[in-house]
């Protein structure tokens, strides 16, 4: 809805002290009028509509702990639980599966939901319905999902949307990140408005489960990707809530863009998918709109971010591998209750989607999986795009701060539309290598092998040694990151490639490209890749030195390569021109050991080889 500058005047004026409350129907209980960071946020802007109709009173018999508790609170980890086990006493719809344990011991629950009441993946196959995977809490924190799924449930169950699942499976989990869920307190999460108590942003062990996807370094990833690989959902839905701007939309959401690696599934998405969310959302009185990233927080008229996200995202992975991937951003700056909402709408209305226009969907899929583009894209660069953006924005001042000294945004609540903004995106081509026939890895990288097995990667093992004609990488300058970042040091390095005559050892494990996640390979294994196992410190190793040798032997050493090889002579009289090296002794001697039959000849050498 549009707010006029007199409701916005009324709205200030509401608290006596000039803080925003939060407006609700007065036969619903609530616990507070204003969240705990109400004071230090900007205007909330009022909101009703049509999806209200879908809450219970508090005391009704299957009302939610969010509904009971006045619409600002989610349930603890055995509160969620607690109460779809009972639920689930109650329907043969449901079931209970553990995907896994969390760190600190706790299972990763999935609730599946069919009509048949299908306990495993190979029963819900059987139905031949596609299915729809929905994941709440990947960042405990924002938990929109959770609270907007167990309304979803219990509706099915009770109030007549038991024929959503006449023509689609919903795979629910409620909360990925279990152990951060219960880090729980009223001071997370301040840039949110509500609920009054969040989980926190990262796992037991600080690592950020949506920088995780291509690395799969926590457990609760490993687990959610065996999950994907076992029951093969059609559309992956990813709950969270923003940070950033303040504007009106209240529910945005995006995936892949059309120049990545799955173009079909993005047609789908952007023609079909999204006209038929966009619709049930507005229709329900809540405002859609695509993801939101200001180039500028302090100046919405340089434009906005197209984002290219890379495979360490849920949405960037599922590019990658050909599953279609929806991350929701709900809009932190709107209350609890509308969040759960609009989810609730987009969730419901993405069951009706997949099952409405499965044949399309699942045709997309699988001309992405088998499209086998010989040519791959590694990386994006940045461009305007032909189309720009008429935002639905909120109106703003700066103001100079005195404690900061830096100019600070100023929101007034107003709702105002900024026509025609600059859109930038990574749209524009940049590395791009041929698709090799296959990769070979040499069996002593365990970690890396076992890492792609977990991501579902076919492979293979040679049975003998096998001599073949291969690629191999060469490493020059490597760049190290200054700091630790998701609990990997990374690396960057130029890169050149020359052809070799290897014998592999039996036990090497051959990739072959042209199979469904052969995209995923490739950008998994190529060094140039931003979200490869090379630049996340998986072959670290290769950068030490471990053998040198002294300058009492390298001195005669020198003096009989010069005498056995006069061009090597006229190339060490060359290197002398340069005076930064003639005048380094040890530059000098290292000079002929890296020319000797001692030098390690893996040293910088990539173990990944490729095949033609």
């Amino acid at each position: 809805m549009r707010l006029t500058s007199l409701s916005a005047i009324a709205l200030l004026a509401a608290s006596s002290n000039g803080l925003a409350t939060e407006q609700t129907d007065t036969a619903t209980p609530q616990l507070s009028n204003t969240y705990i960071n109400d004071q230090i946020l900007p205007p909330i802007i009022p909101w009703q509509g049509s999806s209200e109709s879908l809450l219970q009173a508090p005391d009704a018999q299957w009302a939610t702990p969010f509904e009971q508790n006045g619409l600002k609170t989610s349930p603890s980890y055995d509160e969620t639980f607690a109460w779809l086990d009972k639920l689930i006493a109650q329907s043969e719809m449901l079931k209970k599966v553990s995907i896994g344990k969390s760190p600190q011991g706790r299972d990763i629950w999935m609730i599946v939901a069919s009509k048949e009441g299908a306990e495993d993946a190979s029963a819900l196959a059987r139905n031949g319905k596609p299915t729809l995977l929905v994941q709440a809490g990947i960042h405990s924190g924002e938990i929109d999902g959770k609270d907007a799924g167990m309304m979803l449930l219990r509706d099915m169950v009770f109030n007549g949307k038991a024929g959503l699942l006449d023509n689609a499976n919903l795979l629910f989990v409620p909360i990925f990140s279990v152990d951060g869920h219960e880090r729980s307190t009223e001071y997370n999460r301040v840039n949110q408005r509500g609920p009054v108590n969040m989980g926190w942003r990262t796992t037991a062990q600080n690592l950020n489960l949506n920088r995780d996807y291509a690395k799969a370094d926590t457990p609760e990833m490993q687990h959610m990707l065996r999950a994907i690989n076992i029951w093969q959902p059609d559309l992956y839905i990813d709950v969270h809530v923003t940070d950033g701007i303040d504007y009106q939309y209240d529910v945005t959401f995006g995936y892949n863009l059309a120049q990545g690696q799955s173009p079909s599934i993005y047609n789908w998405l952007e023609n079909s998918y999204r006209p038929s969310i966009e619709s049930a959302l507005s229709e329900q009185g809540h405002i859609p709109g695509p993801l939101v990233f200001a180039i500028d927080n302090t100046d919405i008229t340089k434009g906005m971010s197209l984002w290219n996200a890379s495979p360490r995202f849920s949405n960037g992975y599922g590019d990658a591998r050909h599953l279609p991937t929806i991350l929701i951003e709900n809009h932190s700056l709107k209350p609890f209750k509308q969040r759960v909402l609009g989810t609730y709408v987009m969730l419901e209305s993405s069951l009706k989607a997949i099952a409405n226009d499965s044949t399309k969907l699942q045709s997309a899929i699988q001309q992405d999986k088998y499209r086998y583009s010989p040519r791959v894209t590694l990386s994006w660069q940045q461009e305007q795009q032909a189309q720009g953006w008429d935002f639905k924005g909120i109106g703003y001042t700066l103001e100079q701060s005195a404690i900061s000294g830096n100019d600070i945004v100023r929101w007034n609540g107003l709702p105002q539309l900024y026509p025609n903004l600059p859109v930038i995106g990574g749209t524009k081509a940049d590395i791009k290598v041929s698709r090799p026939d296959a990769y070979y890895i040499p069996p002593q990288w365990q970690e890396v092998i076992e890492r792609l097995r977990v991501h579902g990667i076919r492979m293979t093992r040679l049975d003998k040694p096998t001599e073949l004609k291969l690629q191999q990488y060469q490493f020059s300058e490597p760049s190290f990151a200054n700091r630790d970042y998701e609990g990997r040091q990374r690396v960057k390095a130029e890169v050149s490639s020359q052809a070799i005559d290897l014998q592999l050892p039996t036990g090497t494990v051959r990739i072959d490209t042209k199979q469904p996640l052969g995209d995923l390979a490739i950008l998994l294994l190529e060094p140039q890749s931003p979200d490869s196992l090379f630049q996340w410190g998986f072959f670290n190793p290769i950068f030490t030195r471990t053998e040198y040798i002294e300058n009492y032997a390298v001195e005669p050493l020198a003096a009989q390569m010069l005498e056995d090889d006069p061009a090597l002579q006229t190339e060490f009289n060359k290197a002398l021109k340069d005076p930064e090296f003639a005048a380094d002794p040890k530059a000098r001697l290292r000079w002929f050991y890296q020319r000797s039959p001692y030098y390690d000849n893996q040293y910088l050498k990539y173990p990944v080889l490729r095949g033609y």
